[in-house]
């Protein structure tokens, strides 16, 4: 079993300060800027760009160019040329909404921070043998809350494993989330919905940002 973590812990500790990364599908590049620094002035200090749209990769490089003190990341990498594609912008990190070897080997090639998805224990099992202790736990909201996510971590929690649930998740349900030992941080798009964006309403993100960044400090 590979012993060396792939996402490295002074990563993990700037996702677990946010608290909250912020899940994004952005249609038009000139928006990525404006999302980032509406996010950011929240109070949410990480961000996955999802690769579901043909110019993600290029929000994630106006991202990193525009604003860098964001954590930015790659989200929905299901294969290789994901993965490249997303080190070539300059994503400091990526997950994937499962756990395919494939995919996290290549990651490791290329030397990308990464977080593959998981749902059951099997999942677990083969995401700890490729080097993985940080890992997604998708679909949150499908598999019955934070307390299904205690049970299933409890016989690798000598492991040190820390998740980060994503799906379904909303303002309401976020502090049972930050509530659970085993969590990292929580990934939303209840933060930037499209329609939300689509208006260019960045007021409203910054809002949405500094409701969920109150609630990861009642958590500390």
């Amino acid at each position: 079993m590979t012993t060396t973590s792939m996402l490295p812990d002074p990563l993990a500790e700037r996702l677990a300060r946010s608290g909250v990364v912020a899940v994004v599908t952005v249609e038009n590049p000139d928006d990525a800027g404006p999302i980032a620094r509406a996010l950011l002035a929240g109070g949410v200090g990480a961000i996955e760009l999802t690769f579901r749209t043909a110019r993600a990769a290029e929000a994630i490089r106006r991202i990193r160019a525009e604003v860098p003190e964001i954590l930015a990341g790659a989200g929905t990498l299901l294969n290789r040329a994901h993965v490249e594609a997303a080190i070539e912008v300059g994503a400091e990190f990526g997950v994937a909404p499962g756990c395919n070897p494939s995919t996290i080997a290549a990651a490791r090639e290329c030397g990308l921070p990464f977080a593959p998805g998981v749902m059951t224990p099997t999942d677990i099992e083969i995401a700890l043998e490729h080097g993985c202790r940080v890992l997604k736990y998708f679909p949150a909201s499908n598999l019955a809350g934070p307390s299904a996510l205690d049970s299933m971590a409890a016989p690798f929690a000598h492991l040190g494993l820390r998740f980060i649930p994503l799906g379904g998740i909303n303002l309401a349900s976020l502090p049972q989330w930050l509530a659970s030992p085993s969590v990292l941080g929580v990934g939303g798009s209840w933060l930037a919905p499209r329609d939300v964006i689509q208006r260019k309403d960045w007021a409203a993100l910054q809002r949405n940002a500094e409701q969920a960044a109150e609630v990861v400090r009642a958590r500390k």
